[in-house]
């Protein structure tokens, strides 16, 4: 059984780690190291080391103090050489999600495995350190040979700490960014201390996400807290740094980025491991801390947060009904007079990959197909966006609440997983940079990503086209703008007849969006089927080619730019090659495999 020293400055989640991992039966005694103000560090003789030997500890769970908000590295490289000295046998570093870092290109619900880059913003670097600097002392390459576990849990609000996220919590108001409303996990002390034993009651060390049972919106959170929010300018935060620095405020100008992107984390390894089920919700945890820390809080928006289901990557079913009766009705129904024609042919449920074009730089077309599944068969699509569609204020909110998602392999898995309808744009971002003169042939379909999501999760494949979305904003040049594309990662910077010379303000075209007969691919190969490269490949042939021949007959059938239906007394359009490609690619999987 261990004999267990706990770390930790903080006396909200110190006292209670010590409770928690003295009720356990893998743990025979448990204290907590003598905090500073009683005379510990410098006049007790011996230090960490001394005390360990004295008291028998072979367990040490260990939480870097916090100076001015900033990691005491310096600290943390005595307590690990002090504990590696007394030859403890387990070491329990309480790291943070953050050493992630925020970017547009987090995908969200990041696994253990998702590389640690050293080069990503000045808080990702320090919690990065922490954690080789413990490997440094404890890992498989050291000399110990103590046991290293690293738990990186998201947020945690404990009263009176000077972390970032609990004085956001507990202040009268908070300077946040304008624009932008990221989904963030809050954790109560109590689960991370829960977690902290499943880490003692288990015989296994490694590396593992802490993360609450839902996720909650920073602007809820704050609403929940009765914290003001001040949206104040980015641009306009770092011009007034400065002024800040004088005031002790810059830290909160550092960690920006936290509060401008999403950066959930995933649970799953440590559940699966350790057996460890987080109790609290993110709007639970707020609500316990706001109440331990002595604040007011309105009980209507209290219960109103704990009962909403926030949605994992920010999509707001509520958000999107707003838009369904003004700004999409208009645009659908007046503006571009939206023609449609086979929805028929969209399953009413359960899983399926929508894959179809994207033209006009803007994501208008995706906008479109998602009001008219909504409005027309109460199904929400789960677009895989561009991390550059989430980069500026105002676009990040517009893009996730209507239920983009970063495109990744994980995301897609997410959203089938769940049989949801995947959508996707196999020409990636590219396709929507194309001058108006190609407008309307396809381009590469990448590596074909969409089709081994699609095999691996036995999901049927529903390819739909536009004609009109491409007369919006026609693109009659494009500028290989370096700076451009370094700030945007676009791949170009495109000139239509409105933009820039004019407010990005669309044409008012006719659009025509038709949606094909599903490629039920899921009845003709197996799982495996995703790792046979000539399989993927026919298949994504099939569907571009009926998404390429559907776009011919509509353009054939077109008379006008701006008027007119192209569906009237139209069969829904089959063609034989179709058939024929869906038999072709049926048979080399079977070559393949015999």
């Amino acid at each position: 059984m261990a004999r267990v020293l706990v770390i930790d400055e903080r006396d909200g989640l110190g006292d209670l780690l010590v409770s928690y991992l003295s009720d356990t039966h893998s743990v025979n005694a448990c204290m907590r190291a003598p905090q500073s103000e009683d005379g510990f560090g410098g006049h007790l003789s011996g230090g960490y080391s001394g005390l360990i030997k004295e008291q028998g500890i072979d367990t040490v769970v260990y939480s870097p103090p916090l100076r001015a908000g900033e990691i005491d590295l310096e600290d943390a490289e005595s307590v690990c050489r002090q504990c590696a000295g007394a030859g403890i046998e387990k070491f329990v570093l309480l790291s943070s999600a953050m050493v992630y870092g925020a970017s547009p290109h987090n995908q969200g619900l990041l696994a253990e495995t998702q590389p640690i880059l050293s080069g990503g913003n000045r808080f990702a670097r320090a919690w990065y350190k922490l954690e080789a600097l413990a490997i440094s002392f404890f890992g498989e390459t050291s000399k110990i040979s103590a046991e290293l576990t690293i738990l990186r849990p998201a947020a945690v609000l404990v009263p009176g700490s000077s972390e970032y996220f609990s004085r956001l919590f507990q202040a009268r108001m908070a300077i946040t960014l304008p624009g932008h409303d990221p989904t963030m996990q809050l954790l109560s002390p109590g689960d991370l201390a829960a977690a902290v034993r499943c880490v003692l009651e288990s015989s296994k060390a490694g590396v593992y996400n802490v993360a609450p049972r839902r996720t909650i919106t920073l602007r809820a959170a704050l609403r929940q807290a009765g914290v003001k929010r001040v949206p104040f300018s980015r641009v306009a935060q770092r011009a007034i740094r400065r002024t800040l620095q004088a005031t002790g405020l810059v830290r909160a100008i550092d960690q920006l980025e936290y509060i401008r992107y999403s950066w959930t984390i995933s649970g799953k390894k440590i559940s699966r491991e350790l057996l460890f089920k987080p109790q609290h919700s993110s709007a639970e945890a707020l609500a316990e801390f706001r109440r331990d820390a002595g604040g007011e809080i309105q009980p209507s928006l209290n219960q109103q947060a704990l009962q909403h289901d926030f949605d994992d990557f920010g999509m707001d079913k509520n958000y999107i009904a707003s838009f369904g009766r003004t700004l999409f009705k208009f645009l659908h129904d007046f503006y571009w007079r939206v023609e449609v024609k086979g929805l028929d042919l969209v399953p009413r449920q359960g899983r399926a990959v929508l894959v179809g074009i994207h033209r006009g730089f803007m994501p208008w077309d995706g906008v479109m197909a998602l009001h008219v599944l909504v409005q027309k068969l109460d199904r929400y699509p789960r677009f895989l966006i561009h991390p550059g569609l989430i980069k500026f204020p105002f676009l990040f909110n517009y893009m996730t609440k209507l239920g983009g998602i970063v495109a990744c392999q994980e995301n897609g898995a997410y959203v089938l997983e769940r049989d949801g309808m995947l959508g996707v744009f196999p020409e990636g971002i590219r396709g929507a940079f194309v001058r108006y003169r190609d407008a309307y042939k396809l381009g590469k379909f990448g590596r074909d990503e969409y089709v081994k999501m699609a095999l691996r999760h036995r999901a049927p494949i529903v390819p739909f086209v536009t004609v009109g979305s491409a007369e919006i904003f026609p693109i009659i040049g494009k500028i290989n703008w370096a700076w451009w594309k370094r700030n945007t990662e676009w791949p170009t910077f495109p000139i239509t007849p409105t933009f820039p010379f004019l407010p990005p303000i669309p044409l008012p075209a006719k659009w025509h969006t038709q949606f094909l007969p599903a490629i039920h691919i899921e009845e003709r190969y197996p799982p495996e089927a995703a790792g046979d490269p000539a399989t993927v490949r026919a298949i994504s042939l099939e569907v571009r080619n009926s998404m390429e021949e559907a776009v011919a007959e509509m353009l054939h059938r077109r008379k006008s730019i701006f008027y007119g239906s192209i569906f009237q007394d139209q069969p829904i359009y089959e063609t034989a090659a179709s058939e024929r490609l869906s038999y072709e690619s049926k048979v080399v999987y079977k070559e393949r495999v015999s």
